[in-house]
């Protein structure tokens, strides 16, 4: 028993150095100043952090998480009418539908829908 556990040991040593060995031939030694820079979503990290930024993309972006998390909540509301009574199904299936339209109606009015101003 106690050879099978040293050999074991041994093994997985040995291989734990193979793997680093591996690691350090393959590593690539060329280094770019654009892929060694840090990526911030566009924008350049070298350059002013006050560079003035678009509310109206920000809100499209809030509008646009707001809806996918609306999808993740209307998909299952098929599958939950099987096992649930269907007036109650009904009802709490109807309000949500009509708060998301009144919401989405209310960014119309406000013009957040629309891209350019």
């Amino acid at each position: 028993m106690i050879k099978l556990m040293l050999s074991m040991l041994m093994i997985s040593t040995l291989m734990m150095m193979i793997m680093m060995m591996i690691m350090m031939i393959s590593k690539k030694t060329f280094m770019d100043r654009e892929k060694s820079s840090p990526f911030e979503c566009g924008f350049d990290p070298l350059s002013s952090s006050r560079t003035p930024f678009s509310l109206h993309f920000y809100l499209m972006a809030v509008i646009f998480l707001i809806f996918d998390v609306e999808i993740v909540l209307i998909l299952p509301i098929t599958i939950i009418m099987k096992y649930s009574i269907v007036a109650e199904w009904m009802l709490s299936s109807t309000m949500f539908i009509i708060i998301l339209t009144l919401g989405l109606f209310h960014e119309w009015y406000y013009d957040m829908l629309e891209w350019t101003n």
